[in-house]
This record gives C-alpha cells, structure tokens and sequence, in this order.
C-alpha cells in the first residue's frame, strides 16, 4: 500500500534519520516508537505529505485515503459537535443535499408526463443509488456510536465545540477520522487526551481495522494491545520488527546480546591474526604468508552492534524550605459548570510529605480540585494553604502555555530569578537540551522536548509542595521513567493525578478515588486500592464503574410501581425500535424500486408522495427514539 524508500530528513546539517526504508501494508498496525525528538512526528507528517523529505522516496497505490490525527487542530467555529462529525462525509453530505432538492421538486412540480419530470426521476435514481453506495443510510448512526465510544453524552452533542476543551477537540478530530473510510490511519499521540474508558474502546476499533494504521504512543500498553509491528527511530536509523513493542524489546535485546557476543568473538580472531602478521611480517621467509594474512583481514566484513540511545534527563526536585504540618486544609468545596455539579462538600486535609494519588474517571473532578487548590477559578467552600507553603503547579496541558517565538534558552531565563539565571544552561543539559538545542524556537519542539521544558521551567520556582496533573503525557517511556523515580525521591508533598498504573505503582501513601461528586480514601498505594477495588488494573476498575452506569437498577430494589415504569419504557423504545427497522427496509425496497427502473408514468406522483411520508414518519420516530433513550439514561 505505501513503498517508503531511502527517507532522509536533517536539521542544520545533523540527521534526524538517514535512509530510513520500510514498508506497509494492508492489517499493518505499527507502534513508531524512539525518544522524544527522535523524528517520530517528522516521520508521520512526511507520510501525510505534510513536509518534504531532504532525500527518499514515497510511492503508493492509487486512491490510497490517508487521515492524520495531528497534536495541534483547528476547528471552525459556529458548529456544534454533531456537525464538526458530519464532515467526515462530504461526500455523502453533497449528495444528501442534491437528493433534498430532488424531493423537493418531485413534491412541487405537476407535470409528470414532461422530459423535465422523467429526468427528475432518473436523478432520483442515480442519486440514491450513489447515497446507498457511500453509506447515506448509516452514518447518522454510525457516527453516534464512534462519539459515545470515545466518551460523549448524547446530550452534548449539539454543544458548539469552541465549549469544549482541547482534549475533548482532540476527540472530535479522532471521531472523524474513525468515520471516514481511509486507508491509512496516523495518528500521532491519540490516547494523551482520553480516559482508560475510551482507551478501551480505541484498542478495540483499532484491532478490527482492516486498513494501516500508524501510531505514534508512549503508552506502553495501549501498544502492545493494539499493534502487532513495532518501528523504532534511533539515533538516525529505523529498527523494524513484526511484534507489538514489549515483545520487540526483548527482541531487540536479544539481537543486541548476539551481536556484542559476535563482535567480541569476530575481534579476538582478528587479534589473533594481527599478531601472526606482526610476527610473519619480521621474517623474509613468511613475508608472502603476512600478505596474504593481510588481504584475508581486509576482507573481513567488521560485525557492527546496534546503537542504543541511553541518554536520559538527570532530574531532581529539591524542597525550597520547611512548611507546617497541615500545608492543604479543603473545607465543603463545591464547584459546578452550570447545571452539572462536578465537586460536592469536599473536606480534605493535607499533611506535611503526603504522596497523595488521585483516582477515577474522567468527568469526575480530579483536575477540578487540583485547579482548585491553585486558586484557578471560583468555587463554593474553602481552601487554605498552610504556613510558608510554596506550590509548584505542573497542569495538564502545561506545554500550551510555553510560547512558541522565542528560543529554548529565553523561555528559562525569562522566568529565572538572579539568584538562578546562571544556572539556567546547566538546569537545560540536565533535562537533554544541550549545544544548539537551546537556540531552538519552542513551537520546532515535539510535544515530549515541551513537556521536558515545562517542566524544566517548574524547577526555577521554590517549591515545597507539587501538584502534578497528567505529566507524563508525551514523555517517552524513558522520560517517564526518569520522572517517576524523582518524584519518589522528592521529600515535599506529592498531589498526582494520573492514568497510568505503571506510572503510579510506588508513588503514594494514599489515595482518593473520585466518583460521584464525593472522595473516598484508601491507605496506602495504588495496588492496595485496586486489591481492595478486587481490579486487577485501573482499565478494568474503570470500565466497571461505566458498566454500572449504564445497567439499569436491579429490580429486587425498586418498588413495583419502579418496576412497571421500566418495563414500560423499554417496550416503548422496542417497538420505536421495530418500527424503525421497518420503515427504514421498506425505503430502501422504494429505493430499489426506483433504481430498477420503475415505470415512470403511471402513478409517479402517488409513489413519491408516499415515499416521502415515510421518511418523515422515520425522521419523527428517530426523534422519538432519542427522547426515550433519555429517560432509561435518567432511570
């Protein structure tokens, strides 16, 4: 499907990869994979034909459909998220008009035994025939469903999308892509602004895709669920390997270990022979034996070991000086967005060198409360912050406030203090910028050299007490890594929310699940809540509580007048439903009809006056479907 040859890229005169060659093809869903800047974002965006290689080649078949999923998108504003969807189907939404204007002249017009009528009707005819084809009948549905996979509530879908956050964008953007029918799928971080739910039904649309898909992921696994190829970008070359990433690095390894152990073997003959040349070369009588030693070492082809790429951040976060015991007091803190009240009277007490974890769904407040603790927004109830308590805020989306224009080297010394700025290009080094990476304008880096940025930045403030909201979001594994045991480190007082049960094993003491509005506590880590959860993983707690939601209540505790309620609402949505079926099977039979030829001059206006019925009637019965799903999600 897509022939990559010899693809070289390079940035002031240094590659970022060098006559990279591969190939893809159809049910190939690869993990590109390599350290933040590695070229995994360059890569993806020369296979969209967004950016030209220096050097390579790129062929494909014809009418291959390609969607990139970007880490920055824009989106027009005035629609809502229904009709942003909806444009994943131009084609469909150009002959869906025509056929509105089609019907509208069959309804209007009278003189049915005119050229003009009959060519009307061969319209009819084409039209409906291509809107089958494209899948006219089913994208309503279909993009309903890829909306509420990827964790929208039916009742938002006609909010504008300016309304939602960036994240929430980003999922927009997904759904879309998911919709059309492409060929090829990259997408470039997709899991960074989703929760362990949609992740979930992500994984799952990706394993049944029957196209290539292309993921650049430093979720480890969400990989190894999903790919069965894994590229990695490395110090300028592409290792490539048909396994899904864990099993690739073990490959890996392994292939590394050989080669060390040929390389080692390979370079004990060699000394042997130098030794035998040094010693022949010294007598007349062996001179011809030394020369021909000489031609055999020559063309001894020399066992090369594949690079490994091990430079890490050296990072550490020191206390700035001593708070008081009790550095968090939270007393009844509410906080709603509009109707929907996301906190409700939440009392919380901090103390001194807590790791404190929070837990839970997306939607449920965690960020809410932390943003609250910084002071973000307005709210019901208090927060007090302790004696000589400095915070150190990292926010979620904590790279969108780094700006773009100005170099590396100026973001840190505009935030430097005196006491700090000569620091500042030793501080750089320590989290991987080094030389003339520092001259480098913030809006060139890759979301991961932002992070590393950002939270570079962090460290040039005092800081006694972190709250940290998803930092590891586009670290590499490495990075990740690297953050993780400095925070265990760290001796202030740790607040983290995070997704990611890697990333959370031996982090706190405590943690707070949120659900519902309200916290509940468990003493002590991340797996002593999942043991007591009886969960295996964060998905699987996750995805229970999205299944409770869903079931309707069990019966043995609702009244009986409860349960005659229900029962009624259900049949009433299965005969909607059935008569759905119906109607929409009997359309497609007059769409048949009509593409069959049907006689054109005998009772054409009775025929089409009765086709259009039922579509109205279907129309009104869809509507009628929504508002009866709206009381069973209520129940």
């Amino acid at each position: 499907m897509l022939n990559i040859h010899n693809l070289s890229v390079s940035f002031g005169g240094t590659y970022l990869f060098e006559e990279v060659t591969f190939r893809l093809g159809a049910g190939d869903r690869v993990g590109l994979v390599g350290k933040n800047g590695a070229g995994k974002s360059t890569m993806l965006k020369i296979l969209a034909r967004d950016f030209d290689p220096d050097t390579g080649v790129i062929s494909q078949e014809k009418e291959v459909r390609m969607g990139f999923l970007r880490q920055d998108i824009d989106f027009e504003h005035g629609r809502t998220v229904l009709e942003e969807a909806y444009e994943a189907f131009t084609d469909i939404k150009i002959v869906e008009k025509k056929l509105e204007q089609i019907n509208h002249l069959l309804v209007t017009r009278t003189d049915y035994e005119s050229e003009e009528y009959s060519q009307i009707i061969e319209d009819l005819s084409n039209y409906t025939h291509r809107f089958d084809l494209l899948g006219g009948y089913n994208y309503i549905g279909d993009t309903e469903k890829i909306l509420i996979g990827l964790g929208f509530k039916r009742e938002v879908f006609n909010n504008q999308t300016e309304t939602f956050s960036g994240g929430w964008r980003m999922r927009i953007e997904l759904a879309k892509l998911l919709l059309q029918a492409n060929d090829v799928l990259l997408l470039d971080e997709p899991t960074n602004h989703l929760d362990i739910e949609s992740i979930i039904w992500l994984e799952s649309f990706l394993r049944n895709y029957p196209g290539v898909v292309v993921i650049v992921s430093h979720d480890k696994m969400f990989l190894d669920n999903v790919t069965n190829r894994t590229i990695e970008i490395s110090l300028g070359k592409a290792y490539d390997f048909n396994k899904p990433y864990s099993e690739y690095l073990e490959l890996r390894h392994e292939i590394r270990e050989k080669q060390l152990a040929t390389q080692k073997n390979q370079a004990k003959k060699i000394e042997e022979t130098e030794r035998l040349i040094e010693k022949f070369r010294a007598k007349a009588s062996k001179a011809s034996m030394a020369q021909s030693l000489i031609k055999k070492l020559d063309k001894v082809e020399r066992i090369e070991v594949d690079e490994d790429d091990n430079s890490v951040m050296n990072i550490s976060f020191p206390v700035s000086k001593a708070p008081g015991k009790v550095v968090i007091e939270a007393e009844k803190v509410t906080k709603s967005y509009g109707e929907n009240t996301v906190l409700k009277d939440i009392t919380l007490l901090v103390e001194r060198g807590s790791k404190i974890a929070f837990v839970g769904q997306n939607g449920q407040g965690k960020s809410t409360f932390i943003k609250a603790i910084v002071n973000e927004f307005e709210f019901q109830g208090s927060i007090k912050l302790g004696h000589n308590v400095q915070v150190g805020y990292f926010a979620q989306n904590q790279a969108e406030y780094l700006d773009g224009e100005i170099t590396v080297l100026q973001t840190m010394e505009d935030a430097a203090t005196d006491t700090n700025r000569s620091k500042v290009r030793d501080m750089l080094g320590s989290f991987l910028f080094r030389g003339d990476d520092v001259e480098k304008k913030v809006k060139v880096l890759s979301g991961g050299e932002r992070n590393r940025l950002a939270l570079c930045k962090l460290l040039l403030q005092p800081i006694n007490v972190l709250v940290m909201d998803e930092p590891t979001n586009h670290l590499d594994i490495k990075s990740k890594n690297v953050l993780k045991a400095a925070l265990q480190k760290y001796e202030g007082t740790l607040l983290l929310v995070s997704h990611d049960r890697d990333f959370l094993q031996g982090m706190s003491n405590l943690v707070y699940e949120f659900k519902d509005q309200k916290i509940k506590e468990y003493l002590g880590d991340v797996n002593y809540f999942l043991e007591q959860r009886n969960m295996e993983n964060m998905r699987e707690v996750e995805k229970k509580d999205a299944i409770k939601q869903a079931t309707p209540k069990d019966n043995n505790k609702t009244s009986y007048e409860d349960q005659k309620k229900n029962k009624s609402v259900y049949n009433r949505l299965s005969k909607i439903e059935s008569q759905i079926k119906q109607l929409e099977k009997d359309i497609q039979n007059d769409d048949k009809m009509v593409a069959s030829n049907y006689d054109k001059h005998t009772e054409n206006a009775a025929f089409f006056m009765a086709y259009n019925k039922k579509k109205s009637e279907l129309e009104k019965l869809l509507f009628d479907w929504e508002v009866v799903q709206e009381e069973i999600d209520n129940l």
